[in-house]
């Protein structure tokens, strides 16, 4: 019922988002120098590696000029980019890859391989253990985690000691709680979120 569901609502997404998403490409290929999406390498069920799609928001090269953590006054952030985020447009491609199986709509959110690294054999036998999603408790819990690691001297420590463990916390909530009814209403919350 899970997959079913991901599907149909995807593809649904997609479809009615398509004017929306070719517009924001266009936009997005016209005012920074660099391809539409951005492709980031993500770790996904049973530890099996993935590139997670995301509209652009940040410089090309902003990998290699910054960590892995992005607050909100982070100056590789595009002009574009800046909108794209606050309304979490950004994250619309994703639904790319829940399209071809490697993510659901709602599951824990999927990090980078050096903070997987991080969890304990307990953690990341039950964060894991479930198909990781766009949107989860942790997603509604902090919407605004830029603004949080905001004017922080290193990004991705204030990330690690302000945001992590909670996300951590709710992401293990969520995969030994998980039902179809827990994700309708987490959907239904994060559209709310995102609407106001």
């Amino acid at each position: 019922m899970k997959r079913l569901f991901d599907i149909l609502f995807s593809s649904l997404v997609l479809i009615f988002f398509s004017p929306l998403l070719l517009a924001l490409s266009l936009v997005i290929k016209l005012t920074s120098k660099g391809p539409v999406f951005y492709k980031g390498k993500r770790v996904g069920l049973g530890e099996k590696p993935f590139l997670m799609y995301k509209f652009r928001t940040m410089l090309t090269n902003a990998d290699k000029i910054g960590g892995p953590t992005t607050p909100e006054d982070d100056p590789r952030i595009t002009r574009i980019g800046f909108f794209l985020r606050k309304y979490k447009l950004d994250e619309l491609p994703q639904f790319i890859n829940v399209l071809k199986g490697e993510m659901s709509v709602v599951g824990p959110r999927p990090d980078v391989p050096d903070v997987i690294k991080l969890l304990s054999k307990k953690e990341k036998s039950v964060v894991l253990s479930v198909k990781p999603g766009i949107t989860d408790f942790a997603s509604i819990a902090f919407p605004n985690e830029g603004e949080i690691v905001k004017g922080a001297k290193d990004p991705h420590k204030a990330y690690l000691e302000k945001i992590w463990p909670e996300k951590i916390r709710l992401q293990v909530k969520y995969a030994k709680e998980r039902s179809f009814w827990l994700d309708v209403k987490i959907i239904a919350r994060t559209i709310k979120a995102i609407l106001t």
